[in-house]
């Protein structure tokens, strides 16, 4: 196949140069200009696939906790018929899994510690449907909660808080006190701890107690679950399967998505992830520019060659051309060479920060602080995509004034001290 010839000449330039002082140190800069944006498009992909697998990790651990769609009462009282909302809502395919609950704010106090946590009554068989923790502990922890005991199962930070163990006794204060002849007073009952979870998740773990749902009607003086919980077959997809079922359910419920629930989280992580793709990417943008200068100093080395095809009939469009045949050349190398790197970086995360933590005899995340304690990773091609195609973008917009210059030079000038 007969190649264009400002594409061969063009990549001639571009694996040329080496020979010379003046030319040697041309391709120097072509290098580290190659360089740099290969090293600019390694960490972007590699920051933002971290940044995705902590937010992943994260996302894992609040959802072992928390179902992925609540049915629940507009006026916060009972359901009239729970198990009936839960039929309806099964009639979506996306509906695995449904629950009853009772959730309310209190405090939990032991002696003179006292800690607001959200009280969620459940019930520890259609629980284990919704949940994953509860999943875990259905046979175990929560297999104590049975209607009438009056266990209560805390947070591991929590309990640890109010320096509990199991066995011991903690007192929930209800909200909306009891009216009596010398006014009115708090309503007050003793629990016994039963159990303890650790959800990996702080804000589950340092304030949320599991009661059974008949102890928690009893205690906040409701006439059933005030709620149903569902479980889906993609987490993903909550928020249409919400929207799809507060039409069928009608205006007498609410419902609420995880994603709506957490909804300051995941914007606060968005805007994160999106300050950091543009600091990176004017690391990129600074090594794309770089290549501006090595095709000026290309342009004013080969002016001889470029009067030499301009008197051979080359128009100074196919002069253009050659020159950003050889910018983007460059910058295609950078591109893929930094695409591959980020890539078998990201992949392989979990090998090589082990390594560099043994080798420096350090820990980056430590277990004791973090609840995380290894480098997650999650790569994705909504976020790889783009990273090449900014990057390829920026290279061929820096190729464009350059090669404008070289299709400006004049033969006779070019070639007058030749």
């Amino acid at each position: 196949m007969q190649w264009p010839y400002e594409l061969q000449i063009g990549w001639r330039y571009t694996r040329a140069g080496r020979s010379g002082r003046r030319n040697g140190f041309i391709s120097f800069i072509s290098g580290v200009s190659m360089l740099g944006i290969a090293l600019g498009v390694a960490a972007l992909i590699i920051v933002l696939s971290v940044m995705n697998g902590f937010q992943k990790e994260v996302r894992d651990r609040m959802l072992s906790v928390i179902s992925h769609v609540e049915v629940y009462q507009s006026q916060g009282e009972a359901l009239p018929d729970w198990q009936a909302t839960a039929a309806q809502a099964r009639l979506n395919p996306q509906v695995v899994g449904a629950a009853p609950f009772i959730a309310a704010q209190a405090l939990i106090a032991r002696g003179d510690d006292m800690r607001g946590a959200i009280v969620r009554g459940i019930s520890p068989t259609e629980e284990a449907t919704v949940t994953d923790l509860a999943a875990q502990l259905r046979d175990t922890t929560l297999a104590q909660l049975v209607p009438g005991g009056w266990g209560i199962v805390l947070g591991g930070e929590l309990a640890r808080g109010l320096g509990l163990r199991l066995g011991d006794k903690v007192t929930i204060v209800a909200p909306g006190g009891q009216v009596t002849p010398a006014g009115v007073v708090p309503r007050l009952k003793q629990l016994t701890l039963v159990g303890t979870f650790e959800a990996g998740h702080y804000e589950y773990d340092n304030g949320l107690a599991l009661i059974h749902v008949e102890d928690a009607a009893r205690l906040f003086r409701v006439e059933g679950p005030t709620g149903v919980q569902l479980r889906l077959k993609d987490a993903q997809e909550a928020r249409a399967v919400a929207d799809e079922l507060q039409v069928r359910l009608g205006p007498t419920v609410r419902l609420s998505d995880w994603t709506r629930t957490n909804r300051n989280w995941f914007q606060a992580v968005q805007i994160e992830k999106r300050l950091m793709f543009i600091i990176l990417t004017l690391i990129v943008a600074v090594a794309a520019f770089n290549l501006v200068s090595t095709l000026v100093m290309t342009v004013t080395d080969k002016q001889a060659d470029i009067a030499i095809l301009r008197t051979l009939g080359a128009s100074p469009r196919s002069i253009m051309a050659i020159f950003m045949v050889q910018g983007a050349a460059s910058g295609v190398i950078g591109t893929l060479a930094g695409m591959v790197l980020g890539l078998a970086v990201a992949f392989n995360i979990g090998v090589i920060v082990p390594a560099i933590e043994r080798a420096l005899h350090m820990s980056f995340l430590p277990s004791s602080i973090y609840l995380i304690s290894r480098m997650p990773s999650d790569p994705q091609s909504g976020d790889i995509v783009p990273i090449v195609l900014i990057s390829l973008a920026l290279a061929f917009v820096a190729t464009i004034y350059p090669s404008w210059r070289a299709s400006r030079v004049q033969p006779a000038e070019a070639l007058r001290y030749e």
